[in-house]
């Protein structure tokens, strides 16, 4: 698919270098067009070379072709990063004084804008006043992300990991409609990863949870407004822009983390993997390994988050759970989600099969979304962040049934 990379004037611009690669070898066609002060930070053959094409700054290169005009119509995206404070004026305002900008003026495809600046130029009225325009627009407008900025300073403002626009990307070419902003100042609170029973100093009980399915639903729900918390359980990915982290380790920290947190939420989603049960007793010392049989380990359960939460929600609060489930001689996964579904009680369950090479530790995964209304919305194997918009369609469209 074809993709405009539309690169601004500031030093993150570096780092689209990646990004650029990222959506390369994602098997897509991605065209460059930085702005001419872009290209003081990183040079013509850098993208040149990283793409297989030629690359102009301005209207006036082979005029004949009208590029500004063929490239907005041939785009299936467009992606601007870094977005600086001057390319969203411009944009929001119409602008149109280089190849860039005139090109977002005649595009008729979604438009990505990761925005990278100091912070006082993003909490700066005007740009605020610019970002609210492109979103009401229909653009895409994600949050900068929290870190260090040029210099020495830290703040909002830096520019969000490659790897995470570049995930939006592809489910916005994957699902042009998956972005809208329909949860605008809406509370959500996430669990992710998996939990670790410690054994020893050195060993625990855990699984193969790596995070990335929270992280997706986090990312996607940010982008579409929400005000976004995620208690994280051993996960190690980069923290999605505009959301806040708070990190445990074991099941206990993560029931008291949830309990504490999910009274402010109007929408809590516990993806996290939890282990069901954990050693009665963790050694104070390694268990060495000296000729004997090991002593047995016993095993005790852990709390029921999720029906603590249905137990506690206040009301209009949404609940949803995930449920990675495995056929037996008892029945098949959708029968068991359901069992758990009417179990649990929660507004929504989230089934999906694992086993080797499926769902744990990789970018994609597919799911039945049960409903307590009796609905159920198939998703089809895609990346992880098009499940995540499925679910939030699905909350989306309950939260609009509470609120009428």
């Amino acid at each position: 698919m074809t993709v405009l990379l539309g690169v601004g004037g500031g030093i993150a611009a570096y780092k689209v270098c990646e990004l650029l690669r990222l959506l390369t070898e994602s098997g897509h066609d991605v065209q460059p067009i930085p702005t001419e002060s872009a290209l003081r930070f990183v040079g013509t053959a850098t993208w040149e070379a990283l793409s297989g094409h030629r690359v102009a700054t301005e209207v006036w290169t082979a005029v004949p072709d009208v590029p500004h005009v063929r490239l907005g119509r041939a785009a299936e995206l467009i992606v601007v990063a870094p977005a600086t404070a001057d390319l969203l004026a411009k944009a929001a305002h119409g602008l149109a004084d280089d190849l860039l900008t005139a090109t977002l003026l005649t595009a008729r495809c979604p438009v990505l804008y990761a925005p990278a600046m100091h912070t006082e130029m993003w909490e700066h009225p005007a740009t605020q006043d610019n970002v609210q325009t492109l979103r009401r627009r229909g653009g895409i407008v994600m949050d900068p992300a929290v870190g260090r900025l040029t210099g020495a300073d830290s703040g909002p403002g830096r520019l969000p990991e490659p790897a995470e626009i570049a995930d939006l990307a592809r489910l916005l070419l994957a699902r042009p409609d998956a972005l809208p902003r329909d949860l605008s100042g809406v509370r959500v609170l996430i669990s992710a990863g998996g939990t670790r029973e410690p054994l020893d100093p050195v060993r625990f009980l855990g699984n193969r949870s790596s995070g990335r399915q929270g992280w997706a639903l986090a990312a996607v729900a940010a982008a579409r407004g929400a005000l976004v918390s995620v208690v994280a359980a051993n996960v190690g990915l980069a923290v999605p822009a505009g959301v806040d982290v708070l990190r445990v380790g074991t099941a206990e920290q993560l029931h008291t983390a949830m309990l504490g947190a999910a009274a402010r939420a109007d929408v809590v989603v516990m993806a996290a993997a939890v282990a069901d049960f954990r050693p009665q007793e963790a050694r104070r010392h390694k268990i060495k390994k000296d000729g004997q049989e090991p002593d047995p380990v016993v095993l005790v359960r852990n709390p029921d988050i999720l029906t603590e939460l249905v137990a506690r929600r206040r009301t209009g609060q949404l609940i949803i759970g995930f449920a990675a489930e495995t056929g037996d001689a008892d029945g098949d996964v959708l029968a068991h989600g359901r069992a758990k579904l009417a179990r649990k009680g929660c507004d929504l369950l989230v089934v999906n099969a694992v086993g080797e090479g499926g769902a744990f530790e990789v970018d994609t995964n597919e799911a039945v979304i049960l409903g307590a209304d009796g609905t159920q919305v198939d998703v089809a194997h895609g990346l992880k962040s098009q499940l995540a918009a499925a679910v939030w369609d699905a909350v989306s469209a309950r939260l609009a049934g509470l609120s009428r």
